[in-house]
């Protein structure tokens, strides 16, 4: 069952990467690459070279889970990021906008109200 949402921290690994890779080896680019561990409730996003597919990793009570999703046309509009970091946070909200295909770089966000703990 899909049980993502804004509760969630959501991880964009940099660069490419093979499509071709399951469980076991994304959960080892988590590890060597990203430098987080993949057993911690985050959601990891990898994207291929051509920026078409897209594969989220995610550990939910009693195993890994992955979703993958591949568009019949064009591509998906990435965030930009500091070229020193191996990875970046995402909210779930760009996640979203992500996976519907708007582009994170014209949005504007509006200020709102947020609770401080």
């Amino acid at each position: 069952m899909f049980c993502l949402n804004e509760s969630h921290r959501f991880y964009l690994c940099a660069g490419a990467t093979d499509m071709r890779k399951g469980f076991d080896a994304l959960c080892g680019v988590v590890i060597t690459q990203m430098g987080r561990d993949p057993l911690s409730g985050e959601v990891f996003i990898f994207a291929n070279k051509a920026a078409t597919t897209i594969k989220l990793l995610h550990w939910e009570r009693g195993g890994l889970v992955l979703y993958h999703k591949r568009l019949a046309s064009g591509r998906f509009s990435f965030p930009r990021y500091d070229s020193q970091k191996q990875s970046y946070s995402l909210p779930w909200h760009d996640l979203v906008l992500l996976i519907e295909g708007i582009s994170l770089e014209k949005v504007r966000y509006l200020k709102r109200y947020k609770k401080t703990s």
